[in-house]
């Protein structure tokens, strides 16, 4: 893509945020929006399917800091005039010049503008090169985020699922190419291949992107059926992710290179896979930590003794000390989760008295026997004691 078509594109406009907007607001936004325009969703929508392809791209931009802040000070530098604006040539403006050439392409001699170069050279494709540097340049492919969704049980020991993913990519039918199979692009004569062409306006000369050729540097006389001339296609492919045991609850896993294609051979972008963990019924967690609330009697913890205590492999015996209070929590060594370095984490045991909403006549009997025979002791002697000084 051409200097004048990336600058000229307002994704805060796409994705429907301010430019202030906050990294969390634009992840909200490109989610709600790839939800609800994505092909899988929309089939045969063909409007829903460039909706989509244009809120990924603008992500794929104000989501990395760096091209964020590269497109802001660009956005600065030439002005936001609306749906194609900054002052190109045929975008808003009646044939202004274009200046990132002479931004990007300044020497070190020529007053200054080195920095300014430094800025858009990242946006453009190049770092001030050469007055023959190319707009064509290769272009690394925008990452992708989808979302899958595993139970407890699997975030905790790992496992591998199938991922149906529809998103850009290199057009099948053509390879890439953009014309039509058995037909190759050729060279741009306006341009001789470089997509940009110079002119003069009074004692500057400037260049600009190719008009013939759209400053691809190449025309495509048969163009695919398929990708329309662009190359990438949207396609629906199925991949293997192997979630890695212990992830955590919207934890983001990388799978490099199948993001979408990169442009005149550079490489693809990464996808990421955002992972979302159902809760467990009865289990919780604290980072390497199992946890489980298990109700007691109050005998069990006055007198003391064994439970059982189940894990996610089967159960453990814990032995509960004489006196142990309502709400202390035993610890289990080695049976909480087990990550790919290593690491273990415990079980952690919390123990709760349960009382009982009714009691039969024997059971109230022998509380009430116990509780004449406990008289003697008192549970909160410092609130006793504050009282007596009340009264």
């Amino acid at each position: 893509m051409s200097a004048r078509e990336w600058i000229g594109k307002d994704f805060y406009r796409e994705l429907g945020v301010s430019s202030d907007a906050t990294s969390d607001e634009i992840k909200r936004a490109y989610r709600k929006l790839a939800k609800e325009n994505h092909p899988d969703a929309n089939a045969g929508n063909d409007k829903a399917e460039q909706k989509f392809k244009a809120v990924s791209e603008a992500y794929g931009v104000l989501s990395d800091p760096g091209k964020r802040k590269e497109y802001d000070e660009a956005r600065r530098l030439f002005g936001s005039g609306g749906a194609g604006g900054f002052g190109f040539p045929g975008a808003g403006g009646a044939g202004g010049p274009d200046l990132s050439d002479l931004f990007g392409q300044a020497s070190a001699g020529s007053g200054g503008f080195g920095g300014l170069g430094d800025i858009l050279g990242g946006l453009f494709g190049r770092r001030g090169g050469a007055a023959g540097a190319t707009a064509n340049r290769p272009q690394r492919g925008a990452d992708v985020e989808t979302d899958v969704r595993i139970d407890f049980v699997e975030a905790v020991k790992g496992a591998t699922l199938p991922l149906r993913l529809s998103s850009p990519a290199t057009c099948a039918t053509c390879g890439g190419s953009g014309a039509k199979p058995g037909t190759s692009p050729r060279t741009c004569a306006t341009c001789g291949g470089n997509g940009l062409v110079s002119r003069s306006q009074g004692a500057f000369a400037f260049s600009e992107p190719c008009r013939d050729c759209r400053g691809r540097g190449k025309i495509i006389d048969d163009p695919c059926p398929e990708c329309a001339g662009e190359g990438i296609s949207t396609r629906t492919r199925t991949l293997t992710v192997r979630i890695p045991p212990g992830v955590d609850d919207d934890q983001r896993i990388r799978l490099a290179g199948q993001g979408e294609p990169g442009r005149a051979g550079a490489p693809a972008g990464d996808l990421y896979v955002r992972v979302h963990v159902s809760p467990h019924p009865v289990f919780g967690r604290s980072g390497n930590d199992l946890t489980i609330a298990v109700p007691v009697t109050f005998t069990e913890l006055a007198l003391g003794g064994t439970i059982a205590v189940p894990t996610l492999d089967g159960k453990v015996s814990v032995k509960v000390p004489q006196g142990t209070s309502s709400g202390r929590t035993l610890r289990v060594r080695g049976k909480g989760i087990t990550k790919r370095d290593g690491t273990q984490g415990d079980l952690l045991v919390t123990l709760q008295v349960a009382v009982p909403a009714k009691l039969d006549d024997e059971a109230r009997a022998a509380l009430e026997a116990y509780a004449e025979a406990s008289k003697q002791h008192d549970p909160r002697p410092e609130i006793t004691k504050m009282l007596a000084e009340r009264s």
